[in-house]
């Protein structure tokens, strides 16, 4: 493994790789491909996990077991799997309404900003609600890789508020079609996530309605003509990163997924909190006081039962493969948690697939420079290159 000399000067190399502006338009498919391995070199050491924790595995059932306790041994094995998992999670957060497959996107407003256009857009992410959005579009007439960005709201992914979180604007400096969005008036209101059929009648656990958001959400990228349906992305960061990884887990579309720090399993950790009612403890109102569960503020709603059912997000995971997932960590996502993605890892060995699954590691929650820049590598290699040279076998 490299040092952390070496790991930054690399991240260094990458940041110029992919800097800003840099691939505004498509080069021809030679040079293409040829930048985006470029990112690989320098991204690839994250994709495999430090020595101190290959091939050790968390405690939970692995997702390998059927649950009549046979083995998956194929990839026909694993598909089989894949639906009874998907079947039980389903059954778990809920159904979803038909998706929204036909969008119809209102365009409110079109700026010129450097070299991509910023489209202001409504369009209806759930059956009974509109959300406005940011798309923005770099110049260039080919059709290009895209990512959704998910946050509170959707202005800072376009740059407009905290740093190192303007996901939507640097992949636009890089030559991605960008869509962002936002929870925006939930988020006013402190109750941050979308409810159906309503707050107080829910139906759907709220984080998973998100990520049926998120799919409508696709659905509008993939409109475009602009945007290849087959390489667009998802990512967030904290409360979007719990949104990012629960939109790819359960939309197998989603062609790549990296999620900033959300706290990737069940945890003590006060971030952790899918417990919360706008998570995966909904209950009807009024709302447990927020915070960690104690015997006096219990958990209540689905998280709870969850628990005592010994299911975790590794579960979850599973459904990933063999698409690459990234896991930039944090204060909350730390090298330890190698230990459930390396189910996943397994997973993906089954099916004949190595290297899909990465984590970074910082000290600190936030995002930072380095930290994004891979990020941007990991969307350049396995959304640029990976349509142009197959996959890593």
């Amino acid at each position: 493994m490299c040092t952390f000399a070496t790991r930054l000067v690399s991240l260094l190399l990458l940041l110029t790789v992919s800097a800003p502006n840099a691939v505004a338009q498509e080069a021809d498919e030679e040079t293409v491909v040829r930048r985006a391995s470029e990112s690989w070199d320098v991204i690839r050491t994250y994709f495999d996990p430090p020595a101190s924790f290959a091939n050790e595995f968390s405690a939970h059932r692995s997702p390998l077991l059927f649950d009549n306790g046979s083995d998956v041994h194929t990839a026909a094995d694993w598909k089989r799997r894949r639906t009874e998992l998907l079947d039980r999670w389903t059954k778990l957060l809920g159904q979803w309404p038909p998706l929204i497959t036909q969008p119809q996107v209102e365009t409110l407003d079109t700026k010129q900003r450097e070299d991509f256009v910023q489209h202001t857009i409504r369009f209806r992410w759930t059956p009974g609600e509109s959300t406005t959005a940011y798309l923005l579009i770099p110049e260039g007439t080919e059709k290009r890789p895209a990512v959704l960005s998910v946050f509170y709201e959707p202005e800072t992914a376009i740059g407009f508020n905290n740093p190192h979180r303007d996901f939507a604007l640097q992949l636009a400096k890089r030559g991605f079609v960008t869509l962002s969005i936002g929870t925006t008036h939930a988020s006013k209101a402190n109750t941050y996530a979308l409810y159906y059929p309503d707050i107080d009648n829910v139906t759907v656990q709220p984080l998973s309605m998100l990520g049926y958001a998120a799919v409508n959400a696709w659905h509008v990228l993939a409109s475009r003509a602009e945007v290849d349906e087959k390489r667009i992305g998802i990512v967030g960061h904290s409360f979007g990163g719990k949104w990012a990884m629960f939109a790819g887990c359960l939309f197998d579309r989603f062609a790549a997924v990296a999620v900033s720090d959300p706290g990737i399993m069940f945890d003590v950790h006060p971030s952790v909190n899918y417990w919360e009612p706008w998570y995966l403890g909904w209950h009807p109102r009024p709302w447990r006081k927020r915070g960690v569960i104690t015997a006096a503020n219990p958990g209540r709603g689905l998280y709870p039962r969850l628990l005592e059912d010994h299911l975790d997000l590794h579960e979850l995971h599973a459904l990933m493969a063999p698409r690459p997932f990234l896991v930039s960590g944090g204060a909350v996502d730390p090298p330890s948690r190698w230990r459930a993605l390396n189910h996943l890892v397994k997973i993906n060995e089954t099916l004949g697939y190595r290297q899909r699954v990465g984590m970074t590691n910082r000290p600190d929650h936030s995002p930072n420079e380095q930290s994004n820049a891979v990020i941007y590598g990991f969307f350049d290699h396995f959304l640029r290159a990976k349509a142009k040279e197959g996959t890593n076998k």
